[in-house]
């Protein structure tokens, strides 16, 4: 029998399907009363409906089709999942509940759901993503849609295998890494780089049964990733692998910044952060580069734009965030972006950032005369003036 309390779930992630499987079958062999639940959505688009299947460490449990929702495999994925595991909750005989997400299911997303709709009989103890360390670069650097490699999740999918990969790596606290030959030491710093907090465990230890247990705080990974307060990689230089961290209180010029987007997106396998454009005083722009494709969003005003009245309703760790970055007439507005990459080319890379800036005649101009550059971001950023 379980013992009281609510029924631990950690969840795997990855796409890297092979790795997945391996950390999923020493969770089974290491926890007795472990139960892996996976949502197969490779059929779905042609089926209309997901496959479920239920095991344990010897043989399958059960297996079931759920219809899909709204046309989207994830859509189905959610409503069947914590039905699932309150199923598992109730019969009292599952020690962990091991949920392995289907490769291009980011586990954000589904974490937040369990946690959202799980009551007091469930819990997520942790998240782990499986990599094979060899495979990280290539699919980072991959820029192929979903859609076009059969891993889309709804028909209206467009991300990228990059972006995917990307945010699966670093949302998780726990990387578990499986033994590969063809892994270097490029490969492993390019890891430690990209997710420098993270736990990284070999697949195969018994570290990985114990980090299962081990408690995850839903509100702080989405703090961690979000452009306002994101927890970035520092300053590194390791086995051909550099992060160049690039902190500036001017404002971009948005006719060069745009210009320059093609080249500052291919100059590193992954860069993200947060910038300020001139023209938009009130607006914390999110950058998220992956396989030489770039992301831009409205992520919210910079707390420096807001009344005093609304800090209020500002979490604290937003506001502790923009203490760290508050300028006396700037405020938190800044620009904080991250480029990791084997073979980065800091010097370049630096000077094409700098030469997107406001120049001394242009900043000295003031924000009346910024706010009349042309704005060359409206339709990236589906604007409407």
């Amino acid at each position: 029998m379980r013992h009281e309390g609510a029924l631990p779930v950690v969840i795997v992630c990855g796409l890297h399907s092979e790795a997945r499987r391996e950390v999923v079958d020493r969770l089974l062999h290491t926890v007795p009363g472990s139960v892996a639940l996976h949502h197969d959505l490779s059929t779905a688009a042609e089926h209309g409906t997901v496959l479920r299947q239920v095991r344990d460490a010897s043989c399958e449990l059960s297996r079931g089709d759920t219809p899909l929702v709204n046309d989207c495999a994830c859509c189905a994925l959610r409503e069947d999942l914590v039905p699932e595991l309150e199923r598992l909750a109730d019969a009292g005989l599952t020690r962990l509940a091991v949920v392995e997400l289907w490769d291009s299911v980011e586990p954000k997303a589904m974490t937040e759901v369990v946690a959202a709709h799980g009551g007091d009989a469930i819990r997520v103890t942790n998240v782990f993503t499986a990599v094979d360390p060899a495979l990280v670069l290539p699919y980072l650097a991959n820029g192929d849609d979903l859609a076009e490699v059969g891993l889309a999740a709804a028909t209206t999918d467009q991300r990228t295998v990059g972006d995917t990969w990307a945010r699966q790596l670093e949302y998780a606290p726990v990387l578990a890494l499986v033994d590969s030959e063809e892994a270097d030491d490029e490969d492993r710093a390019l890891l430690a780089q990209l997710h420098p907090t993270a736990r990284r465990v070999t697949a195969g230890s018994g570290e990985v049964a114990g980090l299962a247990f081990a408690g995850f705080d839903v509100e702080a990974a989405a703090a961690a990733q979000h452009p306002a307060c994101a927890l970035l990689p520092q300053e590194a230089d390791e086995a051909g692998v550099a992060t160049l961290v690039w902190h500036c209180r001017r404002p971009f010029h948005p006719e060069r910044l745009y210009q320059a987007l093609e080249d500052l997106c291919c100059a590193a396998a992954r860069s993200r952060g947060r910038f300020w454009l001139a023209d938009r005083p009130d607006t914390l722009l999110a950058w998220d580069a992956a396989g030489g494709a770039l992301c831009v969003e409205n992520a919210g005003p910079w707390l420096a734009s807001l009344p005093d009245a609304a800090w209020d309703l500002v979490p604290p760790v937003r506001r502790a965030a923009a203490a760290l970055d508050w300028h006396p007439e700037h405020g938190d507005r800044c620009q904080h972006l991250v480029f990791t990459s084997p073979g980065l080319d800091r010097d370049g890379l630096v000077q094409v950032l700098e030469s997107c800036l406001l120049t001394d005649a242009e900043y000295a101009a003031g924000p009346e005369a910024w706010e009349q550059l042309p704005a060359a971001f409206d339709t990236l950023l589906d604007h409407v003036a």
